[in-house]
């Protein structure tokens, strides 16, 4: 049986929610596609428990009822949920035609009823029979879903790795946060930010981890990730989080099952007013914590337990001031040497009143390590640029951080995204690493000591102590007046150039021992661009980090060779990411956070397709990425973009020639037959009409070409349809060997693809430098003199001409 992969299954989601697209909004019907997966999902692990149970009875010569019966019995299901026979899927699928609504909400009651110990509240929010609108979901509609959820199995056996179900129900969340739009920053925090805040807080093993206002649970879950990333047990990790909305609540829950996280203690409840994780009948203390609270809410002192949490002060109760309450709660639940990240609004940085108090106060206790300027736009549901506290419990602070605090702008490191900006690893690793090394970057991050924050009266605005505002393009007068650019300009961009290997008298010439002149080569700005492309330095620096990279991947192509069926990605992963940069920095061309970001870009897209390679082998990754393409097949109609996949083209580069050949050919007759009868134009005005006509086809010829292009249409549409009986029978032909060989090639070449992007990005920048003195000095004053002098000269030939004398 083919393995399910991970494109295949998000692709089904997806398809899930499209059923009920239209109907409601992606906040209304995520429960619902939510609660189906985890319907078919319990119900598929069962039927195959059940099934091993009556095999096992019959086997030991029991009666078909009383082997029934046991498989039946529920205390035979410890270490999965037993679900009920009017929940499991076979009754859903073919006997639930009629109020299926009901059946379904029936169907989700009694699996929770027989697990309640687990799933206690869980299911209970999801209700089928809940109007939208005016309506309700269809029978019909329902029974859509039902039978598109048939479609696969969902067991780890059928899986291209184990926690394949895991990353599709985060992928899920995702698209439903995104499709949502405000209402997606509920439950969703992007998996950048995420990142970022997981790698400043380190966790691992043996640590108890929290998150108060858990949302779906992406923080908790990439904790634990790092954990195993990093080399350790994340067994030996505890999980905590509470969350106020039972709907997202339950979401969370179920995605710590799906990930197999079993014993994530996650409690729905306000965190302010009641915080449920205690013991001893005190609350529980943690070694991280890590949340994005809701921003700029209300909250009530009203009932509220333990307000000893609150010893810095509460803010108003209204105005939506509950951001340091928040930081508070967090604050008085860390273990001794606890650490916590949390995001926050800007205002939280300035505000004055009761605001103001605790800031000053968080910095008296000297519990305030960093204060972290991000992007806007990188949240849902607010584009507003937010900042991430990170802070120690009292006397927790590294020795040579006291008494200070760690100010880093990266509002500028972002990548514009079409809807939201979003963070690369190189924005990671540069945060991260200043923050770790706790260094002054100019432009990025400065360290502040409390005497100078007392001195400002507590502002915490980020821009006072570490402004990344670009400096004023600088204008040099005589250049702009006589020509010339000036040498002290060139000497400024002296780093970028020499790290590209440029040297700036390849396109310039000695004006005088201050000023340079544009080469006499260079007549035109458009030759700049490829002038540097084939300097000789840029060429040889570019060669020396390619055959860097070519050592590199040489020496730890092995590591790869040996993943398959080893527990040791998580070291290869480590390898790679330090020696990649080792390897690399020496040659000076990227520096270390863009040479971070190369190797942490590829390992990021490429992670699902090496859990395959763990599991199933180089030959079963093959079939993984050929199963992506029949399943595209099939679901598009026929349809698939040849061009853009790695797989067709490796495999099928003479099927790929034929098809562009085809295109070709249709293009050429469909250019001759648009062009046959066009009017004529200026070049064809002293000719006769039939003249010109005559030169053009006849009506005859123009048939004839239609006709053949309808059979070369229909050529190509016979070939397009050949595309997978052709990659089904070159897959046949490929040796183990082969499958090995074309998965290290395209892994490789999917690395130098990023390598390239990061390359070519950094030579823009010196093309940009070396245009933009074009554009400043090129042009002097002289010259726009002499044209205006030109220009008036001719104005007052026309004047005489027309009869103007001056």
């Amino acid at each position: 049986m083919a393995k399910l992969t991970l494109p295949q299954l998000e692709r089904h989601l997806f398809a899930a929610a499209d059923i009920l697209r239209g109907k409601m909004d992606a906040s209304e019907f995520k429960d619902y596609i939510f609660g189906m997966l985890f319907l078919k999902r319990c119900s598929d692990v069962f039927e195959q428990r059940w099934n091993q149970l009556y095999r096992e009875n019959l086997g030991r010569g029991r009666a078909e009822a009383e082997a029934r019966e046991r498989a039946d019995s529920p205390q035979f299901y410890a270490d999965t949920f037993f679900v009920p026979p009017k929940a499991r899927w076979a009754y859903l699928r073919d006997e639930l035609h009629i109020d299926v609504a009901d059946g379904l909400n029936k169907a989700l009651g009694a699996l929770e009823d027989e697990n309640h110990e687990v799933l206690e509240g869980v299911l209970a929010h999801i209700d089928f029979n809940r109007k939208v609108g005016q309506t309700r979901i269809s029978d019909r509609k329902l029974r859509e879903l039902i039978q598109h959820f048939s479609k696969y199995r969902l067991l780890n056996e059928d899986f291209e790795f184990p926690d394949l179900l895991g990353a599709a129900y985060e992928y899920l969340i995702g698209e439903f946060a995104d499709s949502a739009g405000k209402k997606g920053g509920e439950f969703y925090t992007p998996r950048d930010v995420v990142r970022l805040m997981v790698q400043l807080i380190q966790p691992g093993e043996g640590m108890r981890i929290d998150d108060p206002c858990v949302g779906s649970g992406g923080m908790l879950i990439q904790s634990r990730q790092f954990v195993e990333e990093n080399g350790q047990d994340p067994r030996n990790l505890a999980l905590y989080g509470q969350d106020n909305n039972g709907g997202v609540w339950a979401i969370c829950k179920m995605n710590m099952i799906l990930h197999d996280i079993q014993d994530a203690d996650i409690q729905n409840e306000d965190t302010l007013l009641n915080p449920l994780h205690r013991e001893g009948g005190e609350l529980m203390r943690f070694d991280r914590i890590i949340t994005n609270p809701p921003f700029s809410q209300n909250y009530s002192r009203d009932g509220m337990a333990f307000p000893e949490r609150f010893k810095y002060g509460f803010c108003p109760e209204t105005g939506k001031k509950a951001d340091l309450m928040f930081v508070q709660h967090m604050l008085s639940v860390l273990r001794t040497r606890g650490m916590m990240a949390t995001v926050m609004p800007h205002g939280v940085l300035f505000r004055g009143g009761a605001e103001k108090d605790i800031r000053m106060g968080f910095i008296q206790d000297d519990l305030l390590e960093a204060v972290i300027g991000l992007p806007s736009n990188l949240f849902y549901g607010t584009g507003i640029p937010a900042c991430i506290l990170v802070m120690r419990a009292k006397g927790a602070k590294p020795p040579e951080r006291r008494g200070k605090v760690l100010f880093i702008n990266a509002d500028a490191e972002y990548h514009a995204g079409r809807a939201q900006n979003y963070l690369r690893p190189e924005h990671v690793q540069k945060i991260v690493s200043t923050f770790r090394e706790y260094a002054v970057v100019p432009g990025f991050s400065a360290i502040v000591t409390h005497d100078e924050l007392a001195a400002n009266d507590y502002n915490l605005n980020i821009r006072r102590y570490a402004d990344n505002s670009p400096p004023p393009e600088p204008h040099d007068v005589r250049a702009h007046l006589m020509g010339g650019v000036p040498k002290s300009e060139t000497e400024a961009q002296a780093a970028l150039f020499a790290a590209h290997g440029f040297d700036p008298r390849s396109v310039f010439v000695d004006r005088d021992d201050r000023y340079f002149d544009f080469a006499p080569r260079v007549t035109e700005r458009g030759q700049i661009k490829a002038l540097i492309e084939s300097d000789e330095g840029v060429v040889r620096q570019e060669a020396r980090l390619c055959e860097a990279f070519s050592a590199w991947w040489e020496a730890h192509e092995p590591g790869l060779l040996q993943l398959p069926g080893h527990n040791n990605l998580m070291n290869v992963r480590s390898e790679f990411l330090t020696s990649f940069e080792q390897s690399l920095r020496p040659v000076g061309l990227l520096d270390r956070f863009h040479v971070a970001g190369v190797i942490a870009s590829w390992w990021n897209d490429a992670q699902y397709h090496m859990r395959t390679l763990v599991a199933r082998g180089f030959d079963g990754l093959v079939d993984s990425w050929a199963a992506t393409v029949r399943d595209t097949l099939e679901e598009n109609g026929g349809k698939f973009d040849v061009t853009g996949d790695r797989l067709v083209a490796r495999l099928l580069p003479g099927y790929l020639d034929e098809l562009a050949g085809l295109e070709a050919r249709q293009a050429e007759l469909q250019a001759q037959i648009d062009g046959a009868r066009q009017a004529p134009d200026e070049e064809d005005q002293d000719e006769s009409l039939d003249d010109v006509y005559e030169a053009r086809l006849t009506e005859e010829e123009i048939r004839a070409l239609r006709k053949e292009l309808n059979q070369l249409k229909r050529e190509t549409k016979a070939a397009q349809g050949e595309l997978l009986t052709r990659l089904e029978a070159a897959r046949a032909d490929m040796s183990a060997e082969d499958c090995c060989r074309l998965v290290l090639d395209i892994f490789r070449d999917d690395l130098v693809t990023e390598l390239e992007r990061y390359v070519t990005a950094h030579r823009a920048q010196v093309v940009d430098g070396v245009e933009n003195w074009w554009d400043k000095y090129r042009v002097t004053l002289r010259d726009i003199e002499k044209r205006r002098g030109v220009a008036v000269a001719m104005l007052e030939e026309f004047m005489r001409d027309l009869g103007y004398e001056s």
